[in-house]
Order: C-alpha cells, then structure tokens, then sequence
C-alpha cells in the first residue's frame, strides 16, 4: 500500500491559539515538573527540560514560551510520528511519500488541518469553517498544486515528486513556493531519537 505522510509547520499551535493557553504558557511550564497549572511541560514529553530547551530556543530564537511548547507539542504528536511511519513503510513494493504543508494563515501560522481546503481546492466560501482561518489571502495556485498531488496520489500511488528514502528524506514542502527538499527536519529527528 502506497503512503502519503506528512504535518504542518505549527501544527498543534492551533490548539493552544483557540483555547487561549498560548499565551499562559510561562518559563516555568516549560522547564518545570512533568505537569505545572494543568499544562504539560517538556520533561513530559520526554524531553530535558535545559537540553531539549536550548534546541528549541536555538531553532526558533524569538519564540515565547507558549510557540515553543507548541512547537515540541507538534513534533510529539504529528511530525515525528509522521517521519516514524514513513520510515518504517519503506519498501520496494510501495512507494512512500513525505510532505510539509507551510503556508502560513494569517496570525495563526501553519497549523492543524489548515491544508484541508488547500487539498480538496475550496478555497472560496465552501470552505466552511477554514474560511475565517485561512482568510482571504489563500493563494489559489498552492491548492492547484496540491489538489493535482492529492488526485495523481489517488489515482496512481504517485503525487509527483520523490519517494521517501531514509538516505535522503525528499519532503515536498507545500509553502509560499513548494518545492522538495531533503530532510527537512534532521534536527528535531536526531533531538526525538530515542524518545519517542
């Protein structure tokens, strides 16, 4: 069976951004005990609370507390999981592929189901509730682009660019320009190693 794997820059943001803990999160969530106030903190997520910090900090420099917890929240639940199938599906049976949705809506960023209307092309006021999160500045030509990746993915097994290699981890990123890169995300694996 064919695999189409991917995650969004900022995935799980959305979660703290709507239910308005982004900015609640505080230095002492992040570094505290595996629970601080109800929130999770890194050493929940098996990660040191001075370690894992420093390279997240050292990522994403003008980050506050809350992007950053969000940012270990998306490698957590999406993106690493996501890399972790496309490695174990490797097989010359079948192809694997890797993807990175990028666009950044407007205020939010590049967040949980964000590239649903970008993949089914309803952009317009079919979309529903993505409508006031996408806003009106949605660039048509990403979902032409990644409407025809979904429908060749459906029809064929292929959605137009390379397989997923463990050598060379090509990730197609759909942002302001898609393009294929490889190994995109080397660090947070090498961070996530072991851990997860």
């Amino acid at each position: 069976m064919d695999v189409l794997a991917g995650a969004k820059t900022g995935d799980w943001g959305l979660f703290l951004a709507i239910t308005g803990e982004l900015g609640r999160i505080t230095e002492e969530v992040l570094t505290g005990p595996v629970a601080v106030h109800g929130y999770r903190a890194l050493a929940a997520y098996g990660l040191s609370p001075h370690d894992g910090l420093a390279a997240y900090r050292a990522r994403y420099p003008d980050a506050g507390p809350g992007d950053l917890l969000a940012a270990v929240q998306t490698d957590w639940w999406v993106r690493i999981p996501a890399i972790s199938l496309a490695d174990a599906h490797v097989n010359p049976g079948s192809g694997t592929f890797m993807y990175e949705f990028a666009w950044a809506a407007p205020g939010l960023g590049a967040v949980h189901a964000l590239e649903v209307p970008f993949v089914f092309d309803t952009l317009g006021p079919e979309a529903l509730l993505f409508g006031p999160l996408i806003g009106d500045t949605a660039p048509q030509s990403l979902a032409d682009v990644m409407h025809a990746a979904w429908i060749a993915f459906a029809g064929s097994g292929d959605p137009g660019w390379p397989r997923y290699q463990p050598e060379r981890r090509a990730t197609r990123r759909f942002g302001a320009e898609p393009d294929v890169v490889d190994d995109p995300r080397s660090w947070e694996r090498a961070l996530w190693q072991g851990i997860r």
